[in-house]
């Protein structure tokens, strides 16, 4: 049985939000702002995305586990391998960009650590409203979705 879930509170969603949203915004306005190549531009973008993405399926992978459902040890692990590869190449490509003053590489990797950091504080808090909203005896609807996906029907 999965530990109970507390409602999150609207200052901790709201610092969550401006977390994620001050981290990204702030990591794609340099970008825009920075003189380098379109094609550099977009590696940096990319680099962004994927660690967020990745940033969210491991958290969700290992809350999942935690609270008991099921969970490959193969997703874990390539979870795991997406997220230390997408900050692996910001490092690279922070370290190699010589066009790049010291003061914007760290402005680059310090608005990065803060928007994962919010895509991680986000994703908790929308799982958690989910579900304290649910109601009781729904926040464990596990059987009811693998019958659903069982059978084809919604």
């Amino acid at each position: 049985m999965a530990p109970a879930t507390l409602r999150p509170s609207v200052p901790f969603v709201a610092a969550s939000w401006i977390a994620f949203l001050t981290g990204a915004i702030a990591f794609m306005v340099g970008l825009t702002n920075a003189k380098m190549m379109l094609n550099e531009q977009g590696y940096y973008l990319t680099v962004l995305l994927f660690s967020l993405y990745a940033t969210v399926s491991l958290s969700k992978t290992v809350r999942d586990r935690d609270e008991g459902l099921p969970v490959t040890p193969l997703y874990l692990g390539m979870s795991w391998v997406a997220l230390a590869a997408a900050v692996t190449l910001l490092v690279v490509g922070l370290y190699n960009a010589d066009s790049l003053a010291l003061s914007e590489k760290g402005f680059y990797g310090m608005s990065f650590v803060l928007g994962l950091f919010g895509a991680i504080c986000v994703q908790k808090n929308v799982r958690d409203l989910a579900v304290t909203d649910a109601g009781p005896g729904r926040a464990d609807a596990t059987e009811e979705a693998d019958a659903v996906f069982s059978t084809g029907r919604v």
